[in-house]
């Protein structure tokens, strides 16, 4: 029998969980202020299919890149540079701010195919001089419904 409450391109789903699992879920659901459970179950799927496709290397992905390097480091501001602007088909802004004296952080949004975001990432995070770094991912939006 079909569930007449259910949204036109909504499939419905059970989903069995130990007791103190669903407590935190709706712990987790109220904080977040997310309306219910299916969106915040949502949410977190769709997270994990980001994170899948990465792994995978399929499609066109979208994020960021964060570094915090002195830059006061002899070569370093050159070669982060040659490094962007050698993949500046794929970064679509940076962010540059100056954390102190010594200390900047620089923000790349990028978009492209995953393999060469991951490159881009890795070889800018290797970089000697950095200090910290991050490549955060996420989907386009394209291949995500609602």
């Amino acid at each position: 029998m079909r569930n007449t409450k259910a949204k036109p391109g909504v499939a419905r789903f059970s989903v069995s969980l130990d007791k103190s699992l669903l407590k935190d879920l709706d712990g987790m659901v109220a904080e977040r202020g997310y309306v219910n459970r299916s969106q915040a179950i949502a949410d977190m799927v769709r997270a994990q299919l980001v994170e899948h496709r990465q792994q995978l290397g399929r499609g066109e992905i979208a994020g960021t890149i964060t570094l915090v390097y002195d830059h006061h480091k002899p070569h370093l501001q050159a070669a982060l540079t040659g490094i962007q602007h050698d993949h500046h088909e794929v970064i679509i802004s940076t962010l540059h701010v100056h954390l102190d004296h010594h200390n900047c952080l620089e923000v790349l949004v990028v978009r492209g195919a995953a393999p060469v975001i991951k490159k881009i990432g890795d070889e800018l995070l290797a970089t000697k001089g950095v200090k910290h770094g991050k490549l955060t991912i996420t989907s386009t939006g394209k291949d995500l419904a609602g």
